[in-house]
């Protein structure tokens, strides 16, 4: 029996290139699709931010019955794939993924940053969008045993930044800092990975082990000494977690 076709969702500033030194470590043979984000290659991003107008705008270029895998906001968009457009997954693995970026400490949420850093991300980002762009990629590197091989290659994977794509991107980060995925875990379906950090500074820990609680069907790993981009620190074993969610 062929595997299902895998997607691989990358996350906010970078391009599908952020997966470059971590497709080798995945089994050949698999039908492996990379699509750039809404804004974050030749589509602009929705004017919307709501995330489900973010999902729509990129489904038509999945295929149907895919492992789909999302990576930050990639995952955040995976997420709503999977509750809204289920013909598309059959399948989902998340990883450095949580259903709320920001912390609401009113809301019982501390799994997230405090908004007012957020907010200021978001001004320094309008201002100074190369500097700021460096700084998210220090912060996904914090913690990491692997700090300066997963920055580089995270590094030779942001957007470009040009004048018309600054718009797309700066929404792209709003909709980050909008996005409440909370309420729909509990209907996501599908059978779901969820691979995490322990140490990731930007999606803390405590959201995968929540997502883990919450969905009906969620096997959770947590590596040890690891940043918010577990793909480049710890290739081997995403990739066997992804290559035995294709083959189930």
């Amino acid at each position: 029996m062929s595997s299902a076709p895998l997607v691989l969702l990358h996350g906010w500033g970078l391009t599908p290139a952020v997966w470059r030194n971590f497709l080798p470590a995945l089994p050949s043979g698999l039908d492996i699709r990379t699509p750039a984000l809404p804004g974050h290659g030749c589509d602009a991003a929705p004017d919307s931010l709501d995330i489900a107008d973010w999902a729509d705008a990129l489904a038509p270029t999945l295929p149907d019955g895919a492992v789909v895998c999302g990576w930050s906001l990639g995952g955040m968009i995976a997420m709503n794939l999977a509750r809204r457009r289920p013909e598309k997954v059959s399948r989902l693995i998340l990883i450095g993924t949580s259903p709320r970026f920001i912390a609401d400490p009113q809301q019982d949420w501390p799994h997230g940053l405090a908004a007012t850093t957020v907010r200021e991300f978001i001004d320094n980002f309008e201002a100074a969008p190369e500097a700021t762009l460096k700084r998210f990629i220090a912060l996904q590197t914090l913690g990491d045993a692997h700090r300066r091989p997963v920055g580089s290659a995270l590094t030779e994977a942001l957007t470009g930044i040009e004048t018309n794509s600054l718009p797309h991107l700066a929404r792209g980060l709003r909709l980050l800092a909008a996005s409440d995925q909370r309420a729909i875990a509990s209907g996501i379906r599908q059978p779901v990975t969820l691979i995490h950090g322990a140490a990731d500074a930007l999606m803390p820990i405590g959201a995968a082990h929540w997502l883990a609680n919450a969905f009906p069907s969620a096997r959770l790993t947590v590596l040890d000494s690891c940043g918010h981009a577990p793909f480049l620190s710890r290739p081997d074993v995403c990739a066997e977690q992804l290559a035995a969610a294709c083959n189930a």
